[in-house]
């Protein structure tokens, strides 16, 4: 029988074009109404190493990569051995290997896959008699994973005449040659791979998006006109993106020397009149912290984008962890308030920054939005119609406000109207300094209380205005998982599989980090029997954080690990697992 959700993953030396194939499919796919999710792995080096691509294809919605593969491509087998533990095939697996490659199968040692179909496969020697060159074996395995497993050849085509459709005649020409060479291989095979066919009906086209490109488009959308940004990995796509498009819509761009640049000239803009943008990684948080501290005392709004990577210090470049919410939260001296959003999932990532634009402006103050390289650089498809999302602009002073006009002036919300440079009876000074609501430097105790207690005022104002937080699952449930950030995806599969097998699971997840939903938190404990947190951190950030607002269940399970590898369905159910075996255990003691 056909399949209706297929995983294929792609391993490759750099230059082989298995990035570039996974785009390709997951276009196709998306132009035919799939639903479709691509990752991708690489090694830290800037040219060259190995590189890896897995893409799940579904007829159904998904909201996690696959964790098993059903197809997997090999072009070199010393690239794939850099790879295991990530890209981990299925017991009966389609393995379709480089035919020339050197390496003896019986020294390539694949412990799942104990009934898999291996086939050898002259990419090289096909891509060279139909193009002219090897560099096209990336397309003529299109040809052969279109015509094998129901990949639509049609919208595959229509893939390569747009990434090469810009290109002289004769590359287009060299590469549609090379992907109908691996079709007519492919009807050369005998092995029976039917069971791995995708079968779906073609519905509606999708659009297909990363986390980075939805931030950006987001920004564009909620009114960003000045984005200041130093390239690092893996949000440099940011950069990449508004640096072609923000000028076309009036606005300005800058590349600075470093980050702490960045967020500087980014306060500087807003505090001119325009809604300003950074976009960054752990080690440029980092950077930030003394200018995140600025922004907060002088009340300037400014939204900055962390897609997270393994840490500390120059850490894992290229791979995923949830490891910068202490600092994101904590990361300043002195009391410096600001908020903290974590988006879900490539659409959340647009949702998530508009969000972010409407709270700085509204309420004057940084926000940092905790996406990380799991949702930001990894492809994922989005109905074009929910990219809708409201904007809010900043409060000016009403005429009456600017006859006596104080900046600071203290309010219930504690947000004060905002001028901007060359506004009539606007003008203002402002700095790091503590300051009286006329603006004027104050070093006095009493008036530093009263600032202090101010700007913090806007907190639970925000926590009420915005309750951006998921509850999923039953309304009571045996276990209840905590998890925020691109964990959200993984637990929600495996809840689906648990309840499949009669098990009630649940999820909290939070959206808004600081302030934090404490509130919606404890109504949530009330409805399950055992808590539990899950985590792509090594300490456990969110649990230890809100530990100090709440106080747990003694009973309370903690699941993390360090990042380097993206969270699996398959990890969360062994998770939930062991917690009701435990449970059970004490349950027969206790009788």
């Amino acid at each position: 029988m056909p399949t209706r959700d297929l995983t294929l993953a792609m391993v490759g030396s750099g230059g082989d074009g298995v990035v570039t194939m996974g785009d390709m499919m997951a276009q196709a796919g998306a132009r035919d109404g799939l639903n479709v999710i691509k990752v991708e792995a690489y090694g830290p080096q800037i040219r060259g190493g190995e590189s890896s691509c897995v893409l799940r294809m579904s007829a159904e919605p998904i909201s996690a990569q696959g964790d098993a593969v059903d197809v997997l491509v090999v072009f070199n087998w010393a690239d794939f051995a850099r790879f295991k533990g990530e890209v981990v095939p299925k017991a009966d697996a389609v393995i379709l290997y480089e035919a020339s490659d050197p390496t003896p199968l019986a020294e390539v040692k694949i412990p799942t896959a104990t009934n898999a179909t291996w086939i050898p496969v002259p990419f090289v020697e096909i891509a060279t008699k139909a193009t002219g060159t090897k560099a096209a074996k990336n397309i003529v395995t299109l040809g052969i994973l279109a015509e094998l497993f129901g990949i639509p050849p049609a919208s595959v085509r229509k893939a390569i005449e747009f990434k090469f459709g810009k290109k002289k005649a004769g590359v287009l020409e060299a590469n549609l040659k090379g992907f109908t060479a691996g079709q007519e291989f492919a009807d050369t095979i005998e092995a029976d791979v039917s069971a791995r066919k995708l079968e779906y009906e073609v519905r509606a086209t999708k659009l297909v998006m990363t986390g980075n490109e939805a931030c950006a488009v987001a920004a564009l959308h909620a009114g960003c006109r000045f984005f200041a940004g130093y390239p690092i990995t893996p949000s440099s796509e940011v950069l990449h993106f508004l640096s072609e498009w923000l000028p076309k819509a009036g606005g300005r761009i800058v590349q600075t020397e470093d980050e702490l640049s960045a967020l500087g000239a980014i306060i500087g803009g807003s505090f001119a009149g325009v809604k300003s943008m950074t976009s960054t990684s752990g080690p440029g948080v980092s950077l930030m912290a003394e200018m995140l501290g600025l922004a907060s005392m002088a009340e300037v709004p400014c939204v900055i984008l962390d897609v997270q990577r393994g840490g500390p210090s120059t850490g894992l470049p290229t791979k995923s962890e949830q490891s910068d919410l202490f600092i994101s939260v904590f990361g300043s001296h002195g009391d410096a308030p600001r908020v903290v959003l974590a988006p879900v999932d490539v659409e959340d990532c647009f949702h998530t920054t508009v969000d972010a634009f409407n709270i700085a402006e509204e309420a004057q103050l940084p926000v940092l939005i905790l996406s990380d390289q799991a949702i930001g650089q990894r492809r994922q498809t989005v109905e074009a119609a929910n990219l809708v999302h409201a904007v809010i602009d900043r409060r000016t002073p009403a005429a009456d406000e600017l006859a006596d006009y104080r900046r600071y002036v203290d309010t219930p919300n504690g947000v004060s109207p905002m001028t901007f440079p060359s506004m009539k009876d606007g003008i203002y000074q402002t700095n790091g300094l503590e300051h009286d609501e006329m603006a004027r430097p104050a070093s006095s105790h009493v008036m530093h209380e009263k600032m202090s207690k101010k700007r913090f005022r806007k907190l639970p104002w925000l926590e009420e205005k915005y309750p951006l937080f998921q509850r999923l699952g039953p309304e009571k449930a045996d276990v209840g998982i905590v998890c925020w950030g691109s964990s959200k995806g993984p637990v929600e599969e495996a809840m689906k599989e648990l309840s499949a097998r009669g098990v009630r699971v649940s999820a909290f997840v939070p959206r808004i980090i600081m302030p934090f939903p404490k509130k919606a938190l404890l109504e949530y404990m009330a409805s399950v029997k055992t808590l539990m947190f899950i985590e792509v951190n090594f300490v456990g950030q969110l649990y230890l954080y809100l530990r100090t607002m709440v106080e747990f269940p003694a009973d309370t399970r903690v699941f993390t690990r360090s990042g380097g590898m993206n969270l699996s369905v398959t990890e969360v159910i062994s998770r939930v697992e062991s917690v009701l075996s435990e449970a059970g255990a004490r349950e027969e003691v206790t009788a």
